[in-house]
């Protein structure tokens, strides 16, 4: 008989994950393209909870939405015959009937099923489940952009698995937290969540769960430009995902490579090897996945493969690829979502390099609302003070560039960026100045060396002071 290469149990040859440790089992690459795989390595992933084991590989085969009502329709009739027999409603049927929805991405459906089946566990005190509801909910408010919500039902779920010692589940809720912060670029929670998340599995000998943490926390890793450690991790993921012939894994790994050489400056050759690499692998399991797995495993592929041509000045092959990672976005996301800024912006890049200026703003602006939306206030201001500059340069309006410069400067001083409020506060004294409005300029300047002065920049601290004696004599 077989044993499992993780807990060493004896397993059986048709099951896809041990039964005994949760853990995938070995498959070979041609046996891995037609069976229903795990939930793909997103960056960084989200973990559904599941009561039964059966349930924890997600779906990425495709699922058509008839198949999905026609077993809501199923579910529905039992309820109905229950109701009518006044028999009490089983959560669980509530909670089956919430995923399905989910799958349809029908969250106002998903949501008011799993509310209610909340409920009823509560009602039952069902403790295992009230955590995966917490869980489910705080997905869900996360996918709605409710990131105060979700981070109340995660923790909630953690307070509940914490209680009942579920590790395993443990370690999905720290992912899942520190996913959510990492969306508004609270770096600090995010790496903590994530650190937490390696080192219970670590120490809980929880192999692949590591390996997905670790995975998550180079998202982290690369804001932090922590370059070395990346390649740290990535290189022993690279092995295990080989090693196990887990081509999900190897795809996602390109991804990071491909990412990683990008963004180190270091080899634009190489990370348009990794990425390529990647969109060929996903090409050859493109019949086994969904279109929404798909889209979630190309999308950064396009938009990096995008950078490079555009450093490249093909302006025509970068606008097509970022073009495809928006539509590959627009189909795993619900709504608006950060993804969607960071290519909007990077297309209002590529216009203004075509000297497209009108669609330029327009990008930049659609990308600021999003950035908005999501309360990352620095990159909405970031979007404000580069409309202005636009206006400023290559518009000459410099009323729309003064109320774009007043609007970034506001947010800026909220936060407390003194650098970037000095910045634009001297930009606004050199257009006043321009209009020979010399006493308004000079107040701006002086605000402006105030904030060098804080920061301890005696250069440009000194250039106002020499540049505020000369327009006072």
């Amino acid at each position: 008989m077989k044993t499992c290469p993780y807990c060493k149990n004896p397993i059986q040859e048709d099951w896809s994950y041990c039964r005994n440790c949760n853990n995938p089992l070995v498959v070979n690459l041609e046996d891995a393209l037609y069976r229903n795989v795990r939930f793909s390595y997103d960056e960084p992933e989200i973990y559904h909870l599941d009561l039964e084991e059966e349930n924890s590989e997600y779906e990425t085969t495709i699922i058509k939405d008839e198949d999905i009502d026609q077993k809501i329709k199923k579910i529905d009739e039992t309820l109905e015959r229950k109701e009518i027999l006044g028999e009490s409603i089983p959560g669980s049927l509530l909670l089956e009937k919430s995923g399905l929805y989910y799958k349809k991405r029908d969250l106002p459906n998903a949501l008011k099923n799993l509310e209610l089946a909340l409920k009823n566990f509560k009602e039952e005190n069902d403790l295992l489940n009230e955590a995966i509801c917490h869980n489910e909910l705080g997905i869900i408010q996360e996918d709605n952009g409710l990131f105060d919500q979700a981070i109340y039902h995660f923790n909630r779920s953690l307070e509940i698995l914490e209680e009942l010692d579920d590790k395993p589940k443990i370690i999905k809720i720290f992912n899942n937290l520190g996913n959510i912060y990492f969306l508004f670029k609270d770096l600090e929670h995010s790496y903590k969540y994530y650190q937490k998340a390696f080192k219970l599995s670590k120490q809980e000998k929880l192999i692949f769960e590591e390996i997905k943490s670790s995975s998550n926390l180079v998202e982290v890793l690369y804001l932090l430009k922590d370059y070395d450690r990346i390649k740290k991790i990535l290189e022993r993921n690279i092995d295990f995902f080989k090693e196990k012939e887990d081509i999900y894994g190897i795809i996602q790994t390109e991804i990071k490579y491909g990412k990683l050489y990008y963004l180190m400056d270091e080899n634009y050759d190489e990370s348009y090897h990794h990425l390529t690499k990647a969109l060929e692998l996903i090409n050859t399991i493109r019949e086994n996945i969904s279109i929404y797995i798909k889209g979630k495993l190309e999308w950064e592929c396009y938009l990096y493969l995008g950078k490079i041509y555009h450093l490249q000045d093909n302006n025509s092959k970068a606008e097509n690829l970022y073009l495809q990672s928006l539509e590959a976005v627009r189909v795993f996301e619900i709504s608006d979502s950060i993804k969607e800024g960071a290519i909007l912006e990077n297309l209002a890049e590529l216009y203004l390099s075509k000297g497209d200026i009108k669609k330029a703003i327009e990008y930049y602006d659609l990308s600021r609302e999003i950035f908005y939306k999501f309360g990352d206030s620095n990159k909405n201001a970031e979007l404000k003070f580069k409309i202005g500059k636009i206006y400023l340069e290559y518009e000459e309006d410099t009323t729309k560039a003064i109320d774009f410069f007043e609007e970034a400067l506001e947010i800026y001083e909220d936060l407390e960026y003194f650098k970037e409020s000095a910045i634009i506060l001297h930009k606004l004294g050199d257009i006043h100045l321009h209009k020979r409005m010399t006493e308004t300029a000079i107040s701006y300047f002086e605000r402006a060396r105030t904030y060098y002065q804080n920061i301890q920049d005696e250069y440009n601290m000194n250039l106002l002071t020499e540049k505020i004696k000369s327009l006072n004599i």
